[in-house]
């Protein structure tokens, strides 16, 4: 029989095997523009600031991670607190096998719970990959900025891609810190 696909909420322990997804992604590609990878203590660190607000991630399947997913503030000031950046990244060996789609779903059931409205993703361009993906889930491109970062010895446009969750209410619920959604 073979073991489901888990989705569960990450851990610091889990940030050597998150490290490993990453990295490859860090090296290898524009998809983040970070130029030097994480140390394990660095992302554990990462893990445990989103963990103070937001869900993070990660889909496993018979005790492999396959991926993870995160939702981060989109600005810092309390006015934002209804929208997020979202992040994925998912096992290369792994992109188009639904992993990615089930993670955002996750994600979305999740947030809809902290009363969060907007979900902002930030692709670098030319990603068609990532765009497609993005448009399935519902997405539309919002912004365009030229050549805003340099990596692998060239420049990237970037693009933003919003997913609105429901109407916008004349005065918003309180967000809730998931924190305070799964303990209370």
């Amino acid at each position: 029989m073979t073991e489901e696909l888990v989705i569960r909420m990450a851990t610091i322990l889990d940030a050597p095997k998150l490290l490993e997804i990453y990295a490859p992604y860090v090296r290898e590609t524009a998809i983040t523009f970070e130029y030097t990878v994480p140390t394990v203590q660095e992302f554990e660190s990462r893990i445990a600031k989103i963990l103070t607000r937001y869900p993070y991630l990660v889909a496993e399947k018979e005790g492999e991670i396959l991926g993870y997913a995160y939702v981060s503030s989109f600005k810092e000031r309390a006015a934002y607190d209804w929208a997020v950046e979202t992040t994925i990244y998912i096992n290369q060996n792994q992109r188009g096998s639904g992993v990615g789609k089930r993670l955002y779903l996750k994600l979305e059931e999740i947030v809809k719970r902290q009363n969060i409205i907007n979900m902002n993703a930030c692709i670098a361009y030319p990603n068609p990959g990532s765009i497609a993906f993005h448009e399935h889930l519902g997405y539309k491109t919002v912004a365009h900025f030229t050549k805003c970062g340099y990596k692998l010895d060239r420049w990237y446009d970037m693009i933003w891609m919003e997913k609105i969750l429901e109407e916008h209410p004349e005065k918003p619920k309180e967000f809730i810190p998931i924190n305070k959604l799964f303990i209370e």
